[in-house]
């Protein structure tokens, strides 16, 4: 591929996982296929390369955050950022994929044209030039939150002369050594950040508004070691990938059906953590376990730092922010040098691409899934929503699988448009699409596609049975059609001379 081509037969957005996947599936399985990869930043690696705060890592284990076909080699599971980057750095430069990469290269809007079968896709480059490419697919592999805004709670930080940071735009220079630290937030951020910072601050003060759920588990999956010294690498990653899956897979149905034994069980892992410091309110939200994710706390970092005096967790509302530091309702005082906003990411769809077919806009929030990866009756466009209660990468992996077999699919058939059709008149019944009460998911609800109860117009919550449904339900299965742009427009005017 050289920089003046300019049109593709995929274009991919964003140079994360969930694009590199689709690059990596593309080179394997679908050969034939042009493609480039779009990217706005300067450099790969999506959510990785983005967030620069203290002690930033993965909350999943890397057997299943790393792609099927790439074994995780790094001892620990648990991974930093920058052993993620190497990782996806390794996959780009390994399978050929680097040179198809377009930096500084910002996605702006796609239209498709029906009579072409082809996507016109405005772009803005980092030096401030405008260009188009077309393409005959396009793959939204650009994640799902704001990468421009984060989530504002609307704080007033006027009277506090401090310095306040967010994690999404954290400044290399930064300089926090000795001084008092408050971290607002409960979720994974700030679980993060709050020991990461620790060790040089004179103390780190989580402010949690609720608390959240939290488990600990090493950073080293001992079996997975254990097994890379006696079995061959790709045979290692795959036992250690499938035993992680059925984890996951057991731990989330158990917390929804037995909620009370969950509970016991993480009070009592981070009992045996805390000792005497183990105080029960401050790690009991008011919703059982997996109604929101899980908060991971590798080889218990938070603990130990609360343990030593260094960090401490303490749970209120803010009334105010003031000179040197936060006032809460209850008239407690936090002194802070440095308040860190880990409130929240504000989701996005599409990556915020105006997208339109025919120059009619697209409402994504009108749309029904299609098998978690297309959407209905909007033609040759993929996206990827990771799991909420697994790893991003499973179904990262599912949809580039299941992407490539509709490529091949319509090459043998010399279709050029693949779209899954539902009537107007389809009666589906809707359901809620993401069942977790986090405060990010339920603030972007009027902005994300519809569910349906019944598959295949829904993004499901379940990679074991979406892995078995997508790789052997056949490609026309009497819902996604491949056609022809000719056929597709002679389709259309028989519609039009029928509703005259």
């Amino acid at each position: 591929m050289t920089e003046q081509a300019s049109h593709f037969d995929v274009l991919i957005v964003g140079a994360g996982i969930s694009g590199i996947g689709m690059a990596a599936h593309m080179t394997a399985k679908s050969p034939h296929a042009s493609y480039a990869i779009l990217e706005r930043r300067d450099n790969l690696g999506g959510t990785w390369d983005l967030f620069r705060y203290p002690g930033i890592r993965s909350d999943s284990d890397m057997h299943t955050l790393g792609f099927d076909f790439e074994p995780w080699k790094h001892e620990k599971s648990i991974a930093d950022a920058p052993a993620i980057l190497d990782y996806l750095d390794r996959i780009v430069d390994e399978r050929g994929i680097r040179q198809h990469i377009r930096l500084g290269h910002k996605v702006i809007a796609a239209d498709f044209d029906s009579a072409s079968a082809r996507w016109t896709v405005q772009i803005e480059t980092a030096d401030g030039d405008h260009k188009r490419l077309t393409a005959n697919f396009l793959y939204l592999g650009s994640g799902y939150y704001d990468y421009d805004e984060p989530y504002d709670p609307g704080f007033d930080l006027g009277a506090f002369e401090g310095q306040v940071i967010h994690p999404q735009f954290w400044p290399d220079d930064l300089d926090y050594a000795g001084k008092q630290v408050v971290v607002i937030g409960s979720g994974a951020t700030a679980v993060t950040i709050t020991p990461s910072m620790a060790g040089k601050a004179a103390k780190v003060t989580m402010l949690q508004r609720t608390p959240t759920w939290m488990f600990s588990r090493p950073a080293k999956d001992r079996l997975a070691n254990l097994l890379r010294k006696f079995l061959p690498e790709e045979t290692a990653y795959r036992l250690t990938r499938w035993k992680n899956i059925k984890m996951q897979d057991i731990g989330f149905k158990r917390a929804r059906t037995k909620p009370e034994k969950v509970k016991q069980f993480l009070y009592k892992k981070i009992e045996k953590a805390l000792g005497d410091k183990f105080d029960r309110a401050t790690f009991t939200p008011p919703y059982d376990p997996w109604d929101q994710r899980l908060c991971l706390v590798p080889d218990d970092d938070l603990f130990n730092a609360i343990k030593s005096g260094k960090a401490e967790i303490v749970t209120g509302q803010i009334k105010a922010f003031e000179k040197g530091g936060v006032r809460l309702a209850d008239d407690r005082f936090l002194p802070a040098d440095i308040v860190v906003t880990a409130t929240g990411l504000k989701l996005a769809v599409a990556g915020k691409i105006a997208v339109s077919v025919d120059g009619e806009s697209v409402d994504f929030a009108n749309r029904f899934y299609y098998k978690g990866v297309m959407f209905s009756n909007l033609p040759n466009l993929a996206v990827v929503f990771g799991y909420l209660n697994a790893s991003w990468t499973l179904r990262a992996d599912l949809n580039s699988d299941y992407i490539c077999r509709v490529l091949n699919a319509m090459k043998a058939k010399g279709a050029d448009i693949a779209v899954p059709v539902l009537a107007e008149d389809h009666a589906l019944v809707e359901d809620d699409i993401f069942d977790f009460s986090s405060g990010y998911i339920q603030r972007a609800k009027q902005i994300m596609p519809k569910n349906a109860v019944a598959y295949p117009w829904r993004l499901n919550q379940e990679y074991v049975v979406d892995r078995k449904r997508m790789a052997s339900d056949p490609i026309e299965d009497g819902v996604l059609a491949l056609r022809r742009a000719d056929a597709d427009a002679a389709h259309r005017e028989e519609r039009l001379e029928a509703a005259e």
